[in-house]
């Protein structure tokens, strides 16, 4: 992302396009998400408390998802959202945990959500104990009702993937050469055209997805949300 841009988003509910800043205004009154709330009440199903989540690369604004999540979902439920959306590459180990990454309070994967989540505080999800990928969930409300979604998450926003231009040209980048970083101290951003014939193959390309972990380890195997 060029210097001085803000990361943008997507809301999920009216397509519409704007800041973080904006978007995280603009979802606690979009109509559409009004109308799909209210429709959920006319429906069949058991209300529940349900959380709204802004969760966010501990380290880079650019990544950033809303969420909600129900009462009666785990803590291993969001664990897999985050790896499924984010994270996961070789099947490293996770926790979640109060008060700091390392040395606050670790909580239970199997803990229900509706025990351990109150409005305003934060947690920290780390993933992968080598390289290590921290992640921000903060609880903004709560809400009485029936969910949107048959699933225990529902997707409300994400950030769009931040652009960045070849280190060759002036072109949107949609590679990334481990090699020219580590070996070469060049940013390792190439567009199509140059990753083509590429010289490097010490570290292989790796495809530019939407997630905080690329290039951080394996090839991440989905940036697409579990449902």
């Amino acid at each position: 992302m060029a210097k001085g841009e803000r990361s943008r988003g997507i809301c999920k509910f009216c397509d519409k396009e704007m800041t973080k800043g904006g978007l995280s205004r603009h979802i606690k009154t979009c109509p559409e998400r009004l109308r799909e709330i209210a429709e959920a009440e006319a429906g069949i199903g058991k209300a529940e408390d349900i959380y709204h989540l802004q969760v966010f690369d501990t380290w880079s604004a650019e990544y950033w998802l809303h969420l909600e999540i129900r009462a009666s979902a785990k803590l291993q439920d969001l664990d897999y959202y985050l790896r499924s959306i984010w994270l996961e590459c070789c099947g490293h180990m996770s926790h979640f945990s109060i008060d700091g990454a390392w040395s606050g309070y670790e909580l239970s994967m199997g803990a229900k959500v509706g025990a351990v989540f109150h409005p305003g505080d934060e947690l920290t999800h780390v993933y992968d104990y080598g390289t290590t990928s921290e992640t921000t969930v903060k609880i903004i409300d709560v809400r009485k009702g029936k969910p949107l979604s048959q699933y225990p998450i529902f997707l409300m926003a994400r950030n769009t993937l931040p652009e960045v231009q070849c280190q060759e040209c002036d072109a949107p980048a949609k590679w990334l050469c481990l090699e020219c970083v580590y070996e070469h101290d060049e940013s390792g951003w190439l567009c199509d055209k140059h990753a083509e014939n590429h010289p490097h193959d010490d570290y292989g390309l790796h495809a530019l997805l939407n997630s905080p972990r690329v290039g951080m380890c394996g090839e991440i195997e989905s940036d697409e949300p579990p449902y």
